[in-house]
């Protein structure tokens, strides 16, 4: 039998804690070899692309996730699970909830992982859906007392703040500047569209915790070599994705990119650092991995 999974099944089914600690798994995994998790590739269809991320759990399963990049909304995206064995499917997950959860999940691993254990505010620049399950995530590992949310739509923002305050039980209120939101928070989370850096880097203070989610392509970025420069140590989720990107990783070519770390390295090494940044860029398989864990 073959276990359909919707995004009201995924809603249902998967816990925040529980997320994260797969995907810890996940990420040691990778490192260890054992997840296989190549970079992703695309297809050219004229007006957009298909993409795949595939990867391999061996002796276990392989699968893949496909989204395409056409001008559809919400349209939505595929996680297929085959056997190892067999060949066949095992699992399928259509629509838009698994993908988003499983980087809010790896985001909490790092946070877990690398932020101050006492870490208890967070500033969200943003109020998409990649925002908002960053919270779902990190919530899970961290006592957040206060998180403050900026994004330049101000109906938005407020809606998005009275969202995470109703579901998830935070205590989220909407600023008027993403200074004002930045400026003390010990978790700093950029999750925009923005081809533009959307932060000071002035603003980050010294021991705190920032991930970037959005555009990090070079001439495409929401935050600029400044904040690499203003961080201890520099880590990924995929060392090998930055080195794939069309147009290319805004690091690559320069000495910076050299400092960087993968989250499995961390989390095997024990590094620790003072002011962090996370680069989140997607670390292929895990779509699968966390359709494995729900449906095997």
């Amino acid at each position: 039998m073959v276990s359909v999974l919707t995004d009201a099944d995924i809603r249902a089914r998967l816990r925040p804690g529980q997320a994260v600690g797969w995907m810890r798994e996940a990420v040691l995994a990778a490192h260890e070899g054992r997840l296989r998790t190549p970079p992703r590739v695309s297809t050219d269809l004229g007006d957009g692309r298909l993409v795949f991320t595939t990867g391999a759990l061996e002796g276990e399963w392989f699968g893949y996730r496909s989204y395409d990049s056409f001008e559809t909304d919400p349209g939505q995206q595929v996680v297929v699970l085959h056997d190892w064995g067999s060949g066949e499917v095992r699992g399928i997950a259509v629509g838009n909830e698994l993908g988003p959860r499983r980087v809010g999940a790896i985001g909490g691993v790092a946070v877990d992982a690398l932020a101050r254990s006492n870490a208890e505010t967070l500033a969200l620049i943003g109020t998409g859906t990649q925002a908002f399950t960053q919270l779902w995530a990190i919530g899970a590992v961290r006592r957040l007392s206060g998180v403050r949310v900026f994004s330049r739509d101000r109906v938005r923002r407020i809606a998005f703040a009275r969202r995470a305050s109703e579901d998830l039980g935070l205590a989220a209120t909407a600023v008027e500047s993403a200074q004002e939101a930045v400026e003390g928070a010990d978790v700093v989370v950029l999750a925009t569209n923005s081809p533009t850096p959307v932060i000071d880097p002035a603003w980050v203070k010294d021991g705190a915790f920032v991930t970037t989610l959005g555009p990090k392509q070079q001439g495409r970025a929401e935050f600029g070599p400044e904040l690499i420069d203003r961080a201890d140590l520099v880590v990924t989720d995929s060392v090998a994705q930055t080195r794939a990107y069309d147009p290319p990783f805004i690091l690559a070519g320069t000495p910076q990119h050299d400092r960087l770390i993968s989250l499995g390295a961390a989390l095997s090494g024990n590094v620790t650092g003072r002011t962090v940044l996370f680069c989140s860029v997607g670390l292929a398989g895990t779509e699968a991995y966390l359709l494995a864990k729900l449906v095997l």
